[in-house]
């Protein structure tokens, strides 16, 4: 069996590279050890869209990404008989606090790229979500620790609201819309197949070898193995030339009821709350999603992506908890629901969008957590990488630069290099 690309992963970026790589006249085909496109890391992430990061590039990246999901039919191109994911257009509230930096900086690299934004006060944000309890909480606690749940110093004096911002409620299935695009464009899958071994000829990449013996041939393979693009990367023998490194961090997620009286579901936002350490966004049966934000007090969990703890723990309630000091009126149940998934996060939670030093062997790696929205803005950055590169670009000499359609802007693709330096202007957090 010969292809043109081999995708390792059919996550929702793996999918989106395959499929921009099709539109292109490439043969590909994704190789999933699962037995369905999305079941991996994407199935359980929170499929947040926002367009605030800590950098100017991610920030650009991401409201490319906000055109897209506004226009998923026309970018998906051909019916799923699943039906089409929905991206439901909140928009999202960030409170502004002094672990933030009351947001400033961050505005000043939207007014850069021309991304909108409002300055809401208190009574605004009492008029949108009078639940609200303004009193500072920060640091963000454990539990167990002196003063949790105890108001520190002062009120959060406003909020700054993104209204390009939003979730898709389903990400599976937007996983499935897009390997229906591909199937349409020529591109293959192959379910419940674990790659053993990347094979070289003559310095570059010659295909893969499955668990079962099989070898199938390609002169360009991409890894998109999210959880387990460590394990891929040593096995195809680039580790030595990278900066950056990436490993699975072990995630939980809790879904509690609204307040009474107020429907989260059709009136809620994308909240992201830095004085208390967490995030939230509408559920569906009007329930609220809650996650950390991972500040210096929770613990971070560097895990075997075949062998960890699948049940909920103590930061499940402590999330909860967290967001009760926030939400005094929060139902708090005594069945933990949500979900415990896997991060692929890289040093600086920054991903790796690049080529390696196998020649034909690529890598959009360390996107787990805050890069669901990019992934049909980075799958079209990846294969136009690839095309390059296998071109005879010299991209580690004289990086790819990229061009954002949407939003008239581009963006160098060396930022995303496996041979940078860790990014000191990272929030080393989901936030990106």
């Amino acid at each position: 069996m010969k292809y043109d690309v081999i995708v390792i992963g059919a996550g929702i970026i793996g999918c989106c590279t395959a499929y921009e790589l099709a539109k292109r006249g490439k043969r590909t085909l994704n190789i999933d050890k699962l037995p369905a496109s999305g079941y991996g890391s994407t199935s359980g992430s929170c499929a947040i869209i926002r367009t605030h990061y800590s950098t100017v590039d991610g920030c650009a990246l991401a409201y490319e990404g906000v055109f897209v999901w506004r226009n998923w039919a026309g970018y998906i191109g051909v019916p799923d008989e699943r039906g089409l994911a929905v991206y439901h257009n909140t928009g999202c509230v960030a409170l502004r606090v002094e672990a933030n930096e009351f947001l400033r900086p961050m505005c000043e690299r939207l007014d850069v790229i021309g991304i909108p934004w409002e300055d809401w006060g208190p009574d605004k944000i009492h008029e949108k979500l009078p639940f609200f309890d303004l009193k500072r909480f920060a640091p963000a606690k454990l539990l167990g620790d002196p003063g949790f749940g105890e108001p520190t110093d002062g009120s959060v004096e406003g909020a700054v609201f993104f209204p390009d911002a939003g979730y898709v409620s389903d990400p599976q299935l937007a996983t499935h819309n897009v390997q229906c695009a591909v199937q349409a464009a020529g591109g293959e899958f192959r379910f419940n197949a674990e790659v053993t071994e990347i094979r070289q000829e003559n310095g570059r990449t010659a295909g893969v070898t499955l668990s079962d013996g099989t070898a199938i041939d390609a002169p360009v393979v991409v890894n998109v193995a999210g959880p387990h693009s460590s394990r891929i990367n040593a096995m195809a023998g680039v580790l030595d030339d990278m900066n950056i490194s990436t490993g699975a961090m072990r995630q939980e997620v809790a879904h509690v009821p609204s307040p009474a009286g107020f429907d989260f579901e059709a009136n809620g936002f994308i909240i992201t709350d830095s004085d208390i350490g967490v995030y939230a966004r509408p559920e569906v049966g009007n329930h609220i999603l809650i996650g950390s934000e991972d500040p210096e007090c929770d613990p971070r969990e560097w895990v075997d992506p075949d062998d960890y703890n699948r049940d909920f723990t103590d930061q499940w309630t402590v999330q909860v908890h967290r967001e009760a000091q926030r939400i005094p009126t929060l139902p708090i149940p005594s069945r933990m629901q949500g979900v415990v998934d896997l991060y692929d996060v890289s040093d600086d939670w920054i991903p790796i969008y690049d080529r390696s030093s196998l020649d034909g062997y690529y890598m959009a790696i360390g996107t787990s957590g805050n890069q669901f929205k990019n992934a049909p803005v980075a799958g079209k950055m990846m294969a136009e990488l690839i095309l390059a590169c296998e071109a005879g670009h010299d991209h580690d000499a004289e990086p790819l630069q990229f061009n954002l359609d949407h939003i008239g802007r581009s963006v160098d693709v060396g930022f995303y290099s496996r041979k940078r330096e860790i990014n000191a202007n990272s929030s080393f957090s989901v936030l990106g």
